[in-house]
């Protein structure tokens, strides 16, 4: 089955498999989409009933296989997929998109690249900047035709990054709040998470 845009034509997606997966928040349905033309396969995990459904609790988030996988303490990625996944199995009906959008959208090799700056003093902006990339490359898209599928009519948010409502929105989602999602800060994760507020605004306490 291929799903068609929100906003725009492209890129198509397939619903490729599906199955239930029972986790420690619940008892999640499992479905990966593919993209044909690339063949990344990007994951929604939901339960509930979200045909025609409003206000639906929604976490999109990009793939992070040094936090999620190896355990890095550089980022915040794994607390927060822990605590979405936490937050969205406790509600009637949510949904967790999970993009392969590695290093917010740079791919791993380069996010380790970056990583090496980071290294020598500089953070996550100029790192990306020096590599020549942006600040954030990642796109929405394939976010926005998976929520269609799914038959989700508005969504709440579950992200600290405006910039994502934004994306989101111009892309056809209706998105009626953006609630913070914020996990504590530590020693060897602090600059990065400074960097992400200051410079890329994304909006969460100093005390963290």
């Amino acid at each position: 089955m291929t799903v068609s845009s929100l906003a725009r034509p492209e890129p198509p997606l397939e619903r490729y498999a599906e199955a239930k997966l029972p986790t420690p928040h619940g008892l999640f349905q499992l479905r990966v989409y593919r993209e044909p033309a690339t063949g990344l396969e990007h994951v929604a995990l939901f339960h509930g009933t979200l045909t025609g459904a409003e206000d639906v609790l929604v976490r999109v988030h990009s793939e992070c296989l040094t936090g999620e996988v190896l355990h890095s303490l550089r980022c915040d990625c794994r607390e927060q997929l822990e605590l979405a996944l936490e937050r969205v199995g406790a509600a009637e009906c949510g949904v967790v998109l999970y993009l392969r959008q590695e290093g917010r959208g740079i791919g791993l090799g380069n996010k380790v690249r970056a990583y090496a700056l980071q290294d020598e003093g500089m953070d996550t902006v100029d790192a990306n900047r020096a590599l020549g990339f942006p600040d954030d490359a990642r796109d929405y898209a394939i976010a926005a035709h998976m929520l269609r599928d799914l038959g989700v009519q508005s969504v709440r948010l579950l992200t600290n990054n405006p910039d994502k409502v934004t994306g989101l929105q111009r892309l056809g989602v209706r998105v009626n709040e953006r609630l913070p999602h914020t996990v504590p800060s530590h020693e060897l994760n602090r600059g990065y998470m400074d960097a992400k507020r200051v410079r890329m605004g994304h909006d969460f306490p100093t005390d963290l």
